[in-house]
């Protein structure tokens, strides 16, 4: 009896035993959080990027059109200015001393042709009634022309010294920056010394250097998303305005140009990322570009299915405005994982928490595009 009671209490501890031991088993890894989208056929636009520098089509020299000493200079280095706008001035005394004399001529002149053609009339009169000979009548409206003649160069010569006068004032030609302000408060100048060097920045080209293999995609109006440090956010949309035919020697690049107008807030000298659009190709496999992850296999997306992320090698081609485009490896249609992709493993358990948006079956407005295959 006693070992009956034993062996009964030793198959009660072993039964507990193994009831403990099943209890701590470790239990699986929950399910993955995941939000999906699906690959949707839509238009990529094939874009060749590069850095270009800008530089002024316009920027004349202001030179002096009057001698004389300059008394003020109103512009520095830098300065934005518009159309109009003060820049210097020299000294006009004189000017206004002869404008002032070629006045009064002006004014003579005017009074002895009125006095002639008085005279010119009487005379006419006197020689209708037989007062006169006709030669003398004659005579009168010679003086008579030749005094408006006198008047006209009078006029003009009024005129000339006015306009020598209004020339003593420097204004910028349009609107601009002061790239250098040459002459200086007290300097005597000469007609055609230069006072300024003077820029446009309403008119700039963008120099935008390719690699030669990018020539046989590159042609004129073709258009182009540029970018620039000084303009955060603001893209500037333009065609390809010429391309030009050497290549130069330094980097082996090939130089294209674009002319864009009417941007304001951009200088000469400056940077901008330039974006050509060389292509569109129709029919393109999209996702975006969170759901394209690397693994040891390649570049990789997970296809959710059944509760299961299974890993599809893929071959991934030009990307633009957050889409990719799938070239191999990935049907039209396939739901894929988005957000928490880059953690997924092949067959791993997921949740999907919330859909992505689809991708765009619709093309990508111009952007910064990557033409990398």
């Amino acid at each position: 009896m006693p070992r009956n009671r034993f062996a009964v209490l030793a198959a009660i501890i072993a039964l507990a035993a193994c009831q403990k031991t099943e209890e701590k088993k470790p239990a699986g890894p929950p399910p993955a959080l995941v939000t999906v989208t699906r690959a949707q056929a839509g238009a990529m636009e094939i874009a060749e990027t590069t850095l270009g520098t800008l530089e002024a089509v316009v920027d004349p020299k202001i030179g002096a059109e009057v001698a004389g000493k300059v008394v003020r200079v109103l512009a520095g280095a830098g300065k934005s200015v518009r159309k109009g706008e003060l820049l210097a001035e020299i000294d006009e005394a004189d000017f206004a001393i002869q404008h002032r004399a070629d006045e009064a001529e002006r004014r003579r002149a005017e009074a002895l042709l009125a006095q002639q053609e008085r005279v010119v009339e009487r005379q006419q009169q006197l020689a209708q009634k037989g007062f006169i000979s006709q030669n003398a009548a004659d005579d009168a409206r010679a003086q008579r022309d030749a005094l408006r003649e006198q008047l006209a160069a009078a006029r003009a010569r009024g005129d000339m010294s006015r306009r020598s006068q209004g020339k003593a004032r420097v204004v910028a030609p349009f609107d601009g920056i002061v790239e250098t302000a040459i002459a200086s408060a007290g300097d005597y100048v000469k007609v055609g010394d230069p006072l300024f060097q003077f820029v446009s920045v309403r008119k700039l080209r963008a120099h935008l250097p390719f690699p030669e293999s990018a020539a046989p995609r590159l042609k004129k109006g073709q258009p182009v998303v540029l970018g620039s440090p000084l303009l955060p956010g603001i893209e500037i949309r333009a065609a390809v305005s010429d391309i030009k035919a050497g290549v130069s020697e330094a980097g082996r690049a090939l130089d294209v140009i674009v002319d864009i107008e009417g941007q304001d807030g951009l200088r000469p000298g400056g940077t901008v990322n330039a974006s050509v659009t060389v292509a569109r190709r129709e029919g393109a496999i999209l996702v975006p570009e969170q759901s394209v992850v690397l693994r040891p296999a390649g570049k990789v997306v997970y296809v959710v299915a059944e509760g299961k992320a299974v890993q599809h090698v893929v071959e991934a081609g030009a990307r633009h405005a957050g889409m990719v485009e799938i070239l191999k490896g990935l049907p039209a249609g396939a739901v894929v994982a988005l957000d928490g992709a880059g953690f997924l493993t092949h067959n791993a358990a997921v949740s999907v928490k919330e859909s992505g948006k689809p991708a765009e079956s619709q093309s990508p407005q111009h952007g910064a595009a990557d033409a990398k295959r």
